[in-house]
């Protein structure tokens, strides 16, 4: 027990010795504590502007913080897999917690560079590993269907095995229908993105607005009454 206590007691100290390395000298301590100030700012209005912690859940409504996802959005919202399923059953694995937010992390940085770069193809396609997770899905929530095609002589190994193909390339049009372009639902309502500006601020911007607005009406009043003496 000594010797844990010790060891732990070493560690914390090569730590701290660690830290005091990389701790700035007197002069630099305010420039350090400034910058530090501003890239801990930045950093908190990238996360607000990106609703990063909605990305922990399950709320279809997220897939909306990247607007080229609305055909998507209202294909699914118009299905019947509207009332079993949302978009992380079907597209995250659901076998364990590890696995599911690797996967959503590792999908959603490729999502995230695509989109800031305008990458996006006019299309969407799923990619393989996506494929594969449908898949999986497709097997987990649908279980009782392939037990009765067992029963008739038809599963999902032998059909993979003999056909190569998985549930999609036959269901493609569920639950988005088969038209998935950006342009291909223009009327559609989806989930708008909340403003990025706080309403504090807005307050004020509008009220200088209306300010402004009626300084120059009355300016025009008193223009035409110059003019008519």
């Amino acid at each position: 027990m000594n010797d844990i206590l010790r060891g732990v007691i070493d560690m914390l100290k090569k730590l701290l010795s660690f830290m005091a390395r990389l701790y700035p000298p007197p002069v630099w301590r305010p420039v350090v504590i400034f910058l530090l100030g501003i890239f801990c700012g930045l950093g908190l209005v990238v996360l607000h502007i990106s609703n990063a912690f909605s990305y922990l859940s399950d709320d279809p409504a997220t897939c909306m913080n990247c607007h080229v996802m609305t055909p998507q959005y209202a294909t699914w919202q118009r299905s019947s897999h509207r009332e079993r399923a949302t978009c992380n059953d079907c597209h995250v694995p659901q076998d364990n917690v590890s696995r599911k937010f690797a996967f959503k992390a590792q999908d959603g940085m490729r999502h995230a560079s695509m989109f800031t770069l305008r990458l996006e193809p006019q299309v969407i396609r799923i990619e393989n590993d996506g494929r594969n997770v449908v898949q999986e899905n497709c097997l987990r929530c649908h279980t009782g269907l392939i037990e009765t095609l067992v029963a008739g002589g038809i599963n999902e190994k032998s059909h993979i095995a003999r056909m190569e193909k998985r549930c999609v390339d036959c269901h493609q049009e569920v639950p988005h229908g088969t038209v998935n372009s950006l342009a291909s639902t223009p009327y559609a309502r989806v989930p708008r993105l909340s403003p990025v500006v706080p309403d504090w601020i807005s307050k004020i911007a509008k009220k200088k607005k209306t300010d402004d607005i009626y300084r120059q009406d009355r300016l025009k009043t008193q223009r035409k009454t110059l003019i008519r003496q």
